[in-house]
């Protein structure tokens, strides 16, 4: 994917929540992909982490890859990670819309990435992830930078040192913003994510 401008998450004051845009920020043009995994997902689809399974016109995802284990060969560690489906898409100012429905799973995003962007992690530039905590039954969307935030090679490798890690959780601040949202476990909803220029709105 192309790479987005810096993403700035701008505060108001100490820390608040940026202001939520009322009205779109962008404009559908071109559709540039569609799938409703009514049978063969499209070949375009690229299986990352790949705990997924199509089933009743939806696609399935579960997190297997929960603690850091030792491979097979005893040679290496396969590390934890989220479930991973992700597209080669070529865009920049975009909308994503996907129908999402949290069932028995406490968070999903959209994230965008630019493979040939070496100054970040695996290319990682931006996400919005929706998350709903059981235990208080509440919801929230976070919108993260990671291109200059904590996937940025040289924030993510202090945050990888415990003498470093204080340090960079200070880089970190205005790096990301969390909003309440209605998130209704169980049931779909419809999640939209808008990036134009160095913005990004859900």
């Amino acid at each position: 994917m192309r790479s987005l401008l810096p993403l700035l998450l701008i505060a108001a004051a100490a820390f608040a929540a940026p202001t939520i845009p009322a009205d779109s920020i962008a404009k559908k043009g071109e559709l540039l992909f569609a799938d409703d995994f009514s049978g063969t997902p499209d070949k375009r689809w690229v299986r990352v982490v790949d705990t997924f399974k199509v089933a009743d016109g939806a696609l399935l995802g579960t997190q297997t890859r929960v603690k850091d284990e030792p491979s097979k060969d005893g040679k290496s560690v396969i590390k934890a990670h989220a479930a991973v489906y992700g597209l080669e898409v070529p865009t920049k100012d975009s909308v994503v819309e996907v129908r999402i429905k949290l069932d028995g799973a406490s968070m999903v995003d959209v994230e965008l990435d630019d493979r040939k962007y070496t100054a970040a992690h695996y290319g990682h530039i931006c996400r919005a992830q929706v998350r709903y905590d059981a235990k208080t039954k509440k919801g929230s969307v976070q919108i993260i930078d990671e291109r200059d935030g904590g996937m940025k090679n040289e924030t993510r490798a202090m945050l990888q040192d415990p003498a470093r890690k204080a340090e960079a959780q200070k880089l970190l601040v205005g790096r990301s913003a969390t909003f309440p949202a209605d998130v209704k476990p169980g049931e779909w909803q419809t999640l939209v994510v808008e990036i134009v220029d160095d913005q990004i709105r859900v």
